[in-house]
């Protein structure tokens, strides 16, 4: 661990309202509170919100070596115990995104085997068939623009409902469609309320979120039970529901129907949208650079030659890769991460304090000009393997990152280069929205349309 030393100095406080801090400037623009803080204060930041007596006090860490050294180095001293993760694990449980210690490990060893690499590049067959579907409702319903976040967006959970449910996809679409929006408001309303009110008392946001609850769960609920009470032998079925149900290890017992939910869900919320915004975003990007999308097509129209890839053909489809990575750069799906400080700990000559929660921030750091030339602009060439072996480890983290890195990570590579290859066969996008409003709550979040006009290709 970096003890502190004393040379290190107090961390730089952005400058805020006099009696509430930045508690506005954070509720209206977290996203661009943390980067003007960046650039007017350096690395490591203090912000403060609240009233006297109920002001919080949160750090900013903005560099890769400072984003490293908490997800990674010092992991150990970072925990998931601040007010958000609270509230994320009260909406969704304590499954893998959540939970720590023990009840951490012991998830990840039950659930590691159903994320290897043969175990997830055998799921590409079932996001080409959603891909299909998808743009054969384009091309029946003659669509001249679609919102591709949407439309991404719808894709993405169809996939992960289908391959978490097998057939039981439109029902858990619907659900997760209108719960998941809901529930991320909830989550950050409460996060940032410095005076909570308790989750059983009946106000109207209370009644909302526990209505929303109980159709997530009585879905979760239906469909665990029908695996459990199926007549199947074991391995019969290759849904991860199934192989949920069945997972099970000497050391670690298997998963109860609360547990199973509470995985389910966390699987549902964290399975699709990195896809989602990686995808939509891509298309939103090539729909403003035509000189990218060019080349793009001539990438797929010469390794695929008009047929439907597969895991196979991820790594000879290197410029799709690289168009998605930079869209990550720019868009994260996760573009804030939070922690809480175990004990006082140096972090780029600045104190942090034990017991203080701490942040660490993709959005920010993706456009750390330390790391980035102009790093507004769209530039997948950013992803040559040269240029990533140039840069900090941490400069690009949209999966997180350490002991903690999201474990579906290759399955959203694997789903986002097939589907964008896919779509990118069928059609040519031109972007009509050329500005995306974004905020974020447990994800990044838009506010606007990501429209693009169709054009059908005949390569």
């Amino acid at each position: 661990m970096t003890t502190t030393t004393t040379t290190a100095t107090e961390a730089p406080r952005l400058p805020g309202h006099p009696l509430f801090g930045s508690m506005s400037d954070l509720r209206k623009d977290s996203l661009g509170t943390f980067l003007r803080a960046r650039r007017e204060l350096g690395d490591v930041v203090r912000f403060t919100a609240g009233p006297p007596g109920v002001r919080a006090t949160v750090y900013g860490v903005f560099s890769a070596e400072g984003a490293q050294q908490i997800l990674a180095g010092e992991s150990a001293n970072f925990r998931k115990d601040n007010a958000f993760y609270q509230e994320i694990r009260e909406s969704f449980g304590n499954g893998l995104l959540t939970s720590q210690d023990e009840d951490y490990l012991r998830q990840r060893r039950l659930v590691q085997p159903l994320f290897t690499k043969r175990r997830v590049d055998g799921y590409a067959a079932a996001v080409a068939a959603e891909v299909t579907t998808l743009t054969g409702e384009w091309e029946a319903g003659a669509a001249e623009s679609v919102d591709v976040l949407d439309e991404m967006t719808r894709l993405a959970l169809r996939a992960v409902a289908r391959i978490l449910f097998g057939t039981d996809v439109d029902t858990a679409v619907e659900i997760v469609e209108q719960s998941f929006p809901q529930l991320g408001e909830y989550v950050l309303s409460r996060g940032y309320s410095p005076l909570k009110v308790p989750r059983d008392w009946p106000t109207p946001g209370n009644r909302r979120a526990a209505a929303v609850h109980e159709a997530l769960y009585a879905v979760c609920d239906r469909i665990i039970a029908e695996r459990r009470a199926a007549d199947r032998a074991p391995g019969d079925g290759d849904d991860l529901l199934t192989l949920l149900v069945e997972a099970e290890s000497a050391e670690d017992g298997s998963f109860d129907a609360t547990e199973l939910r509470e995985q389910v869900l966390v699987f549902l919320l964290a399975g699709h949208e990195t896809t989602a915004t990686s995808l939509g975003f891509a298309l939103h990007l090539l729909g403003r650079h035509p000189e990218v999308q060019k080349r793009a097509h001539e990438e797929i129209d010469r390794v695929l030659a008009g047929r439907t890839p597969g895991a196979a053909d991820l790594d000879a489809l290197p410029y799709v890769t690289q168009v998605l990575k930079e869209a990550m750069r720019l868009f994260p799906a996760a573009p804030v991460i939070g922690r809480r400080a175990v004990a006082a700990t140096e972090v780029g000559g600045v104190v942090i304090p034990a017991g203080a929660d701490v942040i660490v921030a993709p959005w920010v750091t993706h456009r750390h000009p330390a790391y980035w030339e102009d790093p507004e602009r769209f530039d997948p060439d950013r992803f040559t393997p040269e240029a990533e072996a140039a840069r900090p480890r941490y400069a690009w983290f949209p999966f997180g990152g350490g002991p903690r890195a999201c474990i579906g990570q290759h399955f959203s590579m694997l789903e986002s280069v097939i589907a964008l290859a896919m779509i990118l066969q069928k059609y040519g996008f031109e972007a009509v929205d050329t500005e995306v409003p974004v905020g974020s709550a447990i994800t990044l979040t838009t506010a606007g349309p990501a429209r693009c006009r169709l054009t059908p290709r005949t390569a």
